[in-house]
């Protein structure tokens, strides 16, 4: 599966950028850059809206095998942990607009 986008596209699993979960669990990005239990819809939005192209696959996250999740496909920028963190950054501001209104 990842080998077909090797160099070009990263899997995101909700659980690498949720400030819930432990590096032990699976969390990628430091705690400061992470948000609190990102859903996969709003994964998907700031993916779309950075340009990444984001593709939905029902997968199950191996660390959690025993929970039905998804797992999204986008285009990688720069490093994995870089696109992790923007796509967090743009989830953080997309949240803040939500309350405000």
């Amino acid at each position: 599966m990842s080998r077909e986008f090797k160099g070009k596209r990263i899997i995101v699993w909700p659980s690498y950028i949720d400030s819930s979960c432990s590096r032990g669990k699976g969390r990628k990005i430091p705690l400061s850059e992470a948000v609190k239990r990102p859903k996969v819809d709003e994964i998907v939005k700031a993916a779309k809206m950075l340009g990444l192209e984001p593709l939905i696959l029902e997968k199950k996250y191996p660390r959690l095998w025993f929970k039905d999740t998804k797992c999204i496909v986008v285009n990688k920028v720069k490093s994995k942990l870089h696109t992790l963190i923007m796509i967090s950054r743009k989830i953080k501001e997309l949240r803040e607009t939500t309350s405000k209104s």
